[in-house]
């Protein structure tokens, strides 16, 4: 939940049903959480699962000092990063992510993750997440592939060529 709350922090989306405290509500569609972040931190491709008990008891301890630091009332219904209001969860990522603070590294790395999973998809396979609308490559505006799963643009970006193909590449664009 902690987690998932540090998630929704850096892109926000919607409740996921009325009583979610993680996901703060403050925006439209899905953010980080329903992008798939906690499942891209979870893969042991990324090298964060093991770490995240650990990130979250340490995000917990710095909104305990947080909600210390500014008298807040102490919710023993949630962790304490989820306890905090929207506004107050990113007062706090943006102290913990401001150069020069001892963990920045930590926390940007952390963020850079729930960003990756909103702008990528990158716990599942493109094609997958489009047919299942993912949020964030919906929002990007991310084009759809071919019926046969492959992507073909007949038109250029520039809307010139800009080099001709190498004589070598295969009709499937591959190089030979």
């Amino acid at each position: 939940m902690t987690l998932e709350a540090f998630a929704d922090t850096i892109i926000p989306g919607e409740k996921r049903w009325p009583g979610d405290r993680a996901v703060a509500g403050i925006s439209e569609g899905g953010g980080a959480v329903a992008a798939g972040a906690l499942m891209l931190l979870e893969m042991p491709e990324g090298g964060m699962e093991n770490a995240l008990d650990d990130l979250a008891e340490a995000l917990n301890a710095h909104a305990d000092e947080y909600r210390e630091r500014h008298a807040l009332a102490e919710d023993g219904s949630v962790p304490p990063f989820v306890a905090l209001s929207a506004e107050q969860r990113v007062a706090l990522v943006v102290e913990l992510t401001t150069p020069g603070h001892p963990e920045k590294e930590l926390w940007t790395g952390l963020a850079l993750f729930c960003n990756m999973a909103f702008d990528t998809g990158a716990h599942s396979h493109t094609v997958d997440a489009l047919r299942e609308g993912h949020p964030g490559l919906v929002t990007l505006g991310f084009a759809a592939p071919d019926s046969d799963g492959l992507w073909r643009f007949p038109d250029f970006s520039y809307r010139e060529r800009l080099a001709s193909p190498h004589p070598d590449t295969t009709p499937t664009g591959s190089p030979a």
